[in-house]
């Protein structure tokens, strides 16, 4: 058997280094909760969700015209999460009947209750059912660009959703 030149010992180190980081960096697909704006407007986005310590709204996300976002980083740790946005630049929302805190400028609000009288706005989100996915992604579409495939089935109110006045939130994704 024969030495190992110092050369050939770098390039193997070398390669090892490469190999390590290449694993590394090919990990695990990302799992997120992300939302594309396929108008031609820019909009602003809210979220609500509900985790191990209770509901969670946060916003603003800034989304420019035709691009995506992510809202959340990580797997998901929900079903269900709840959307609002505003167009910017034409007016307009896309809304629903799960009503949530907010406010004009960024925030984390936890809790859903007494939103007017902690002093924040009350504000309807729509809800987007990820079917328990590790990642979602919401498309955001203006209502001439939006084709249902198929009419939704009506679904009673379950566990883990936010208290509504309405039995279920639209699920449309279409500007209101």
């Amino acid at each position: 058997m024969t030495a190992l030149t110092s050369t050939t010992a770098r390039h193997l180190i070398a390669l090892a280094g490469a190999a390590l980081l290449w694993t590394a960096l090919a990990g695990p697909a990302l799992a997120d909760f992300r939302l594309c704006n396929n108008t031609g407007s820019r909009v602003g986005v809210a979220i609500g969700y509900k985790d191990a310590e209770g509901w969670t709204t946060e916003g603003w996300w800034n989304i420019a015209a035709r691009s995506c976002d992510t809202l959340l980083r990580g797997a998901l740790v929900a079903r269900y999460y709840y959307i609002y946005a505003v167009d910017y630049d034409r007016g307009g929302e896309w809304s629903g009947k799960a009503y949530m805190c907010s406010r004009e400028k960024e925030f984390t609000i936890r809790g859903t209750e007494d939103c007017l009288a902690r002093g924040y706005d009350r504000t309807g989100y729509f809800e987007v059912d990820t079917t328990e996915q590790r990642s979602w992604t919401v498309q955001l579409t203006d209502n001439a660009e939006q084709t249902p495939d198929r009419p939704l089935a009506p679904r009673l109110p379950g566990a883990g959703r936010p208290p509504s006045p309405a039995p279920s939130a639209p699920s449309g994704s279409g500007r209101q």
